[in-house]
């Protein structure tokens, strides 16, 4: 079995450049032969502008949690898939999203492929 490289290092909450050893596994996931999956966002990427104020990781795909973020960009994202995490549909309805779940046939659903150079 190959190993994979599972990024969780950043998510949503970025604020500003990676520093320190985060950036560091940033260079070396970017360096590594592995196949990536980022959680929600690739480490390094903003979230709502899909801006990358320093380094950033380059995954192959990324499993992107409830709702499609605004800042996910197929160059920076790899293939893209929503997951199902449970969330009820009165959080939507609390929050001003009139919500149609897409999850009818399963618990995830792709959202676009990375692009052909």
């Amino acid at each position: 079995m190959r190993p994979a490289i599972i990024d969780g290092l950043i998510g949503y909450s970025l604020q500003g450049a990676p520093r320190g050893p985060t950036a560091a596994l940033i260079h070396w996931c970017n360096g590594s032969t592995a196949p990536v999956l980022s959680l929600d966002v690739p480490s390094g990427i903003d979230s709502t502008t899909g801006s990358a104020p320093g380094d950033c990781l380059r995954p192959d795909r990324t499993l992107t949690l409830a709702l499609p973020k605004t800042g996910l960009a197929p160059a920076a994202t790899g293939a893209l898939v929503l997951a199902d995490i449970g969330l009820p549909a009165g959080v939507y309805a609390r929050a001003g999203i009139d919500y149609q779940s897409p999850f009818a046939s399963g618990y995830r659903v792709p959202l676009q492929r990375r692009p052909v150079p």
